[in-house]
């Protein structure tokens, strides 16, 4: 299944939802008059689009049709519109003194890739550390997982028990080890046996716990001790079916440990997908995969044009 058909899938209760009200309220011939733009707001709202991406909507759609071009575009088109130039607004290379590798990770001129993986319980982190390790090694390239979830003895066992299934080495340590301990163990195995990628698996952490923060800044600080510019990559993964909370944690997460992308994951588990746009909108930070299943290949770089076709998929 191609990545279009793995985003129409994934997103098919947010489509489903989302269209069926916007069809609903520009039935016949669309007007912008104020109860038909209150509706729309309403509906943007609720599937999470937040205040600044709704509010971009309705004044677009209210604009064209107070200039006369609301014959010639509906509103479903004018919200494809807005919400595909905000995905694309202001992109930038977020990696540092390297290269694009494929799509999606970025890759270090010199010496082994860090990829720090950040979020609160529950997200999907250590799958996604699995995940990304396949994705890199169907590239052609190598990884090695860093289990730096070291409060569960449980999170030790399920990331070696991926690390088996996908094929790739892991540096773990026993309950209760120093997270910094095993990052700096791990960039040091990749440098011996010149591997290609560290992805560092970080123990889930409420954005709210001062001195858990200060733990992952701990971790940055180890391995930039020994790559200056590592970690290369800081991506905060988020749960989509969390709606707005995920926006909050998006902006204190970056406040800590400066994030250059965003994984969203289980967005076929809900109708509220707009928070892709919201948090997009909002902080400006780019969305680098989403997870859109349970298979090993259903974590997908993100596409701003192929995610927007998937979101008014017919």
């Amino acid at each position: 299944m191609g990545l279009l058909e793995k985003l129409k899938s994934g997103l098919r209760k947010t489509q489903e939802k989302l269209l069926h009200e916007l069809k609903r309220i520009v039935a016949g011939v669309p007007k912008a008059d104020p109860a038909t733009l209150e509706e729309l707001e309403t509906i943007l709202l609720g599937a999470d689009f937040g205040v600044h991406v709704t509010n971009q909507i309705v004044q677009a759609v209210k604009s064209e049709f107070e200039e006369g071009e609301g014959r010639h575009a509906s509103i479903i088109e004018i919200a494809k519109r807005e919400i595909e130039k905000i995905l694309l607004s202001n992109e930038k290379n977020w990696g540092r003194n390297g290269q694009l590798f494929g799509p999606g990770l970025y890759r270090a001129v010199n010496g082994p890739t860090i990829v720090l993986l950040v979020g609160v319980n529950g997200t999907g982190k250590t799958t996604t550390a699995a995940k990304l390790a396949w994705m890199i090694k169907q590239s052609g390239e190598t990884a090695i997982l860093a289990a730096c979830d070291t409060f569960r003895a449980a999170a030790i066992e399920q990331l070696k028990t991926w690390a088996q299934r996908v094929g790739v080495d892991i540096v773990s340590a026993s309950y209760g080890t120093d997270p910094a301990a095993v990052a700096h163990d791990a960039v040091m195995a990749a440098k011996k046996r010149n591997i290609s990628y560290v992805i560092i698996d970080t123990a889930g952490r409420l954005h709210t716990k001062h001195n858990l923060m200060q733990e992952l800044q701990k971790i940055r600080r180890v391995v930039s001790r020994q790559i200056p510019d590592a970690p290369h990559e800081t991506l905060l993964v988020l749960d989509a079916t969390t709606g707005t909370n995920a926006l909050n944690q998006a902006r204190e997460f970056n406040k800590a440990v400066p994030l250059t992308g965003l994984v969203i994951t289980k967005l076929d588990g809900t109708s509220k997908g707009g928070i892709v746009v919201a948090i997009k909108k909002e902080l400006g930070i780019p969305i680098r995969f989403v997870g859109v299943g349970e298979q090993m290949d259903d974590l997908q770089p993100f596409d701003a044009k192929q995610f927007v076709t998937a979101l008014f998929n017919e």
